[in-house]
């Protein structure tokens, strides 16, 4: 196979990235390589519709793939069962209260047909630091003091990038996910993104939308950072009974 020439990212954080239209078709999405993960770097790619996805031992590479998974958040699907099972559940949905620990899950728990993880130590530092600046957030899904699952990822804007989530019991990982939909279509934001296809995400709810419409809704809700600007969503999360999203 002919090795993939791929654009170079310039050495200046702040330097534009390639035109998302340009990306590969196969690998679907890949559009660059090399660069860093500095907040900079990372913010500019988000508000473009563009992430880091690489293996240890790999340049940083960047993605922007044709289809985008995205959900809307007044229609994240829960199963009957599932909602039944919730009600049951003395669990509660938070945010921003773990944020090192709910990274570190989604790192280093076993996943199903996957070997390693691409979540490396460079990349926890990098969310990290997005954390620390207001930019990162969490989602957390406890029972009693027991992280049972969550999810990560960015927030521009009115427009929020979801990266990893993880299960430690069954129904966390889908919790945490349903929690993160019923607080931002409260707060009115009517988007998240999923990254990629997957037939996982599909049963939930996430619909494959053309990069194009993707980007221009990107477009139009980050730039309501004065709307929602940085910061800790702990306060305006609050806890959340996830016997509420039985409803």
């Amino acid at each position: 196979m002919a090795r993939l020439r791929l654009p170079v990212l310039e050495p200046d954080p702040a330097a534009p990235f390639p035109p998302p239209d340009t990306a590969l078709r196969d690998p679907n999405g890949l559009l660059a390589a090399g660069g860093d993960l500095s907040p900079t770097r990372l913010l500019n790619a988000y508000a473009h519709g563009i992430f880091p996805w690489y293996s240890a031992g790999q340049p940083i590479l960047r993605w922007s793939p044709d289809p985008r998974m995205v959900f809307r958040t007044d229609a994240v699907h829960l199963s009957r069962r599932f909602r039944r099972t919730l009600r049951g559940l003395p669990w509660v949905a938070t945010a921003d209260t773990a944020f090192d620990a709910v990274v570190a899950a989604c790192a280093t728990l076993p996943r199903r047909g996957q070997r390693g993880t691409w979540i490396t130590a460079e990349m926890r530092a990098a969310y990290g630091a997005l954390h620390r600046l207001g930019h990162a957030h969490s989602i957390e899904v406890r029972d009693g003091d027991a992280l049972v699952g969550g999810l990560y990822g960015v927030a521009i804007g009115r427009m929020f990038f979801a990266e990893s989530m993880f299960s430690v019991r069954s129904g966390g990982s889908k919790a945490a996910l349903g929690a993160l939909a019923a607080r931002l279509s409260a707060w009115g934001w009517p988007l998240f993104d999923a990254q990629v296809e997957n037939a996982h995400l599909r049963t939930l709810g996430a619909e494959a939308w053309p990069r194009e419409r993707f980007l221009r809704e990107v477009a139009r809700l980050v730039a309501l950072e004065a709307e929602a600007p940085p910061g800790s969503w702990a306060a305006a999360f609050g806890t959340l009974p996830v016997a509420a999203l039985a409803r």
